[in-house]
């Protein structure tokens, strides 16, 4: 590679942060300082009269949803929080969602399940880690009122088949919502012909916006299902943002080969002595996630950002429900988005085997406990790694009250868990869906 390029940063976080356009960061900037100096009254005006409209328009034809049909929050996570809670469910309705669920989402749908005393069922894996569709379309009823679905998890690549659970659940009455937060702005995001309800989204990953600004969209099926318990909405993010996260949505996305990069990276992983890749699923995305028997995942991140690649780290508290199972507490997730190039990757490639190669100074092996287990065979997607066990479901190890929680073994405790009760798994539901 060209001498003079070794100075330049090479960004491969883009699930964690994205790197905001210039002209989007120009945006930000100038009406940060417009509100300083003149108050957010005039920029409230600005974002209500002009940016709005633009915005709606942006994110319908991203989303393949009427205009006017999205609604902005300050995350992906506090939309889902805001609006599910409100749902009105019963003792004899059951939540569908999966081992890939967020621990945000997954916190709501534990205390939604606890108010209103229904059921709560994780639908099970295939050995090579897809969704089981097959259970899915056999097990499907009118008990079942909402299912939640991540397009993409945050702790791996998999690519969640939104499109085909959506037609499984089209006929029956439960409400659908997908978080697409990892997906959206580096995969199509439809959500006419997902079939949810509730499509939630971050604008600073994929999109390239400002931090703390997210979206939503509501179908009108669920805005009729709220609608009995208030129009009360999630809070809306800074008028700045807007402005930013609208501007970031303006700048043509280069369809570039993020994929290909994707698979150069992915390829260097199980080329990697001692790497393990976590790739479970037959489709995968621009996130490429491993860990290393050796070299703990912070430490390899540092060392990686020491020679100018920016990686992120994914932790086992983010899909609780999937990660512990693997006996991992964290990994290092790599993030391809379409501003990159085959020098990025190549350069992530030198900068791996440098990393590995003076791994002895200062770092610390993984403990015995959490040391990575050899690959699996690669499937159709490439390095898959075995499942979890295949039919879970959440139930609440704590208290009554929430305090004092002891997780089941293995599970490790979230973040910021004060307040809340501590998710454990235990065996899946009887076919007839007794408990």
């Amino acid at each position: 590679m060209p001498h003079g390029d070794r100075g330049r940063r090479v960004h491969l976080d883009t699930a964690g942060l994205g790197r905001m356009p210039a002209a989007a960061r120009a945006q930000l900037t100038e009406w940060t300082r417009h509100e300083d100096r003149h108050g957010p009254y005039e920029v409230d005006e600005h974002v209500h009269h002009v940016v709005r409209p633009e915005l709606d328009a942006r994110l319908a034809a991203l989303l393949g949803t009427p205009a006017g049909d999205t609604v902005l929050a300050t995350g992906a996570a506090d939309a889902f929080a805001a609006l599910v809670p409100r749902l009105a469910l019963g003792p004899g309705d059951r939540i569908w969602t999966t081992p890939y669920e967020g621990v945000a989402n997954l916190t709501v749908l534990t205390a939604l399940r606890d108010r209103a005393r229904c059921r709560l069922e994780i639908v099970p894996l295939r050995p090579d880690g897809d969704l089981d569709l097959e259970w899915m379309a056999a097990h499907i009823d009118d008990d079942v009122a909402l299912v939640s679905v991540a397009h993409v998890p945050a702790g791996c690549g998999i690519v969640t088949p939104v499109e085909d659970i959506g037609r499984i659940l089209a006929p029956h009455r439960c409400l659908y919502a997908v978080d697409a937060s990892y997906a959206v702005g580096q995969l199509p995001v439809d959500a006419g012909r997902i079939g949810c309800q509730l499509l939630t989204g971050d604008g600073w990953r994929f999109l390239r916006g400002p931090e703390s600004v997210g979206f939503a969209y509501l179908a009108p099926e669920l805005r009729q299902a709220l609608a009995p318990c208030g129009t009360a909405l999630p809070a809306p993010p800074e008028g700045a943002s807007v402005v930013a996260l609208n501007a970031a949505l303006a700048v043509p996305q280069d369809a570039g080969p993020a994929g290909g990069l994707a698979a150069v990276v992915r390829t260097a992983v199980q080329e990697t002595p001692g790497a393990e890749l976590i790739a479970p699923g037959r489709v995968q995305c621009g996130i490429v996630t491993f860990r290393h028997a050796e070299m703990p995942a912070g430490s390899l991140r540092r060392a990686l950002a020491a020679r100018g690649v920016v990686v992120g780290k994914t932790v086992a508290q983010q899909t609780p429900l999937y990660s512990p199972g693997r006996k991992a507490t964290a990994a290092v997730r790599v993030s391809v988005h379409h501003d990159n190039s085959a020098w990025d990757a190549a350069r992530f490639t030198e900068a791996l085997r440098e990393a590995l190669a003076g791994r002895g100074r200062g770092c610390h092996a993984v403990p015995t406990a959490v040391r990575a287990a050899p690959p699996a065979p690669a499937a159709a997607g490439g390095g898959a790694v075995a499942a979890p066990a295949a039919g879970l479901r959440a139930v609440c190890a704590g208290s009554a009250a929430g305090a004092g929680a002891v997780p089941a073994a293995g599970v490790p405790r979230p973040r910021r868990t004060a307040g809340r009760r501590h998710l454990a798994l235990v065996s899946a539901p009887a076919p007839d869906g007794t408990a």
